[in-house]
């Protein structure tokens, strides 16, 4: 180091990368850890607080002191001691195999200062240096077989290609999913995720959430499903969801007819799997979810991109937050492991005539999709003109509606309708659908002067029959 970068380095004052010490003092090892957990940084000797130098006399005494400090800290410390002046200057390098620490324990630079960690500050560094893994720690709650779910296991075992002569608990501990300890079996998170009777019983933040909104906004909320049946079951069923709350256009060729959604549906069970596969399943009062708005389709994990990982990397590289998580995805032909989800969410995206997603990072990682326009405006136009040319509606009615009157040529309980469009708020689904309905003359109550009766049912009209025989849909 030449003096004019000394020079520099003293009118800079003490930072989290610089430390000025007048001499060698009792607590060396403590700011060697702390600069090595950050991003390594410079010790001045012989300098103030201040600034001024007072300057250290250098010797191979003291270097060889500063050494074996550094070579006491756990793991070693690599440091470079250099004289400049007066001044000694001790390089310190950042830590290979974070955290470091030293016979006082564990140390970090917050700004200026050399802080001591916490338990649970420690617990966190562990997790965001990678040092710990979810999906591979064992579960201590969990009882083996009092919480396994032995159907749940058989489901996932005939979609893979294991074979299953071998008993459960070897092919358990063959997927990494438990391990033997003192003649017991023990879960790892990953397996209690699959496999456990009662996942949010262990993980509470195991679910994820699908809304429906009326608008572009959360202001009114149709519907809310929360699915928390199992890692394989609540993909599955937040693709339900979708699908039960999109539209579909079709077009005829050869006399087939062919359903068009207006949304990718391969790229939007990609994008949930890996939300649930990619997530930070430390944070706990945080979860996956699935919102459908009437221009778009956001889809949110908790934690950002895994460490290491930019936004303008998505596409191009791939690093796995729970790697046993998508092993056994992988088994079950969910995912193709080999670090091309986003490309074939975009890939999948184009295909079907859709703007490409938009990716977004702000603590939750967000894909947001929009749908096809061209399939958008045909779905509004087939079932629209189909209907509202025939009865004159004040709306096209939406394929749930559709579905509702067809099911309605024999009277039927709200309850069943309901089932139709996945709905479980009773009074939000009169009002979004039913009403509409009845107010365009399509439906009637059976029990009209009693509109809340439990007793009343559902039926459509002739002027609904009329709508559905010109659709092509009576039998």
């Amino acid at each position: 180091m030449k003096p004019s970068a000394l020079n520099i380095l003293l009118r800079e004052g003490e930072g989290s990368t610089l430390e000025y010490k007048e001499s060698l003092p009792s607590s060396f090892a403590r700011e060697l850890v702390a600069m090595a957990n950050t991003i390594g940084g410079k010790i001045l000797l012989g300098v103030r607080d201040d600034g001024v130098v007072v300057g250290v006399k250098d010797s191979n005494v003291l270097r060889a002191r500063i050494q074996d400090i550094a070579r006491n800290c756990d793991p070693q410390v690599k440091v470079l001691v250099e004289p400049v002046g007066k001044v000694l200057v001790v390089h310190v390098r950042e830590g290979e195999a974070k955290p470091v620490q030293c016979s006082d324990g564990f140390f970090w630079r917050q700004g200026a200062v050399t802080q001591k960690l916490s338990r649970e500050e420690i617990r966190d560094f562990f997790r965001s240096e990678g040092s710990i893994r979810f999906d591979l720690s064992v579960c201590p709650k969990f009882r083996y077989p009092q919480d396994f779910d032995r159907a749940k296991f058989d489901a996932w075992l005939e979609r893979s290609r294991i074979s299953v002569r071998k008993q459960a608990e070897d092919i358990l501990v063959n997927i990494d999913a438990a391990e033997r300890s003192g003649g017991k079996l023990l879960f790892r998170n990953a397996g209690v995720l699959f496999f456990a009777r009662n996942v949010r019983h262990f993980f509470n933040q195991a679910y994820i959430t699908c809304l429906l909104a009326r608008g572009t906004s959360k202001a009114d909320i149709l519907d809310r499903k929360d699915f928390d049946g199992g890692m394989v079951a609540d993909i599955e069923d937040a693709m339900r969801f979708i699908e039960r709350n999109t539209r579909t256009a079709w077009r005829i060729e050869k006399i087939q007819r062919e359903d068009i959604p207006e949304y990718p549906m391969k790229a939007l069970r990609e994008a949930i799997i890996n939300a649930v596969m990619h997530r930070d399943w430390f944070m706990e009062g945080a979860n996956v979810f699935v919102e459908i708005y009437t221009d778009r389709i956001e889809i949110s994990s908790p934690g950002g991109l895994p460490k290491g990982m930019k936004l303008s990397d998505l596409g191009h590289k791939s690093v796995r937050r729970n790697g046993l998580i998508a092993d056994l995805l992988h088994r079950i032909d969910f995912i193709e492991k080999a670090g091309t989800g986003i490309k074939r969410i975009r890939d999948e995206a184009r295909a079907q005539g859709c703007p490409e997603p938009v990716f977004e990072e702000t603590g939750f990682f967000t894909a947001i999709f929009r749908p096809n326009p061209e399939v958008r405006a045909s779905a509004e136009t087939q079932v629209g003109a189909q209907l509202t040319d025939q009865v004159g509606t004040k709306s096209a009615p939406s394929r749930h509606q559709v579905e509702i009157l067809i099911r309605c040529r024999e009277d039927q309980p709200i309850t069943a309708l309901m089932e139709i469009a996945g709905r479980s708020d009773r009074t939000k689904f009169r009002d979004g659908l039913i009403r509409p309905l009845i107010e365009d003359g399509l439906l009637a109550y059976t029990i009209p002067g009693k509109p809340r009766s439990r007793m009343q049912r559902y039926r459509t009209t002739e002027a609904g029959l009329a709508a559905l025989k010109e659709r092509g849909r009576e039998s």
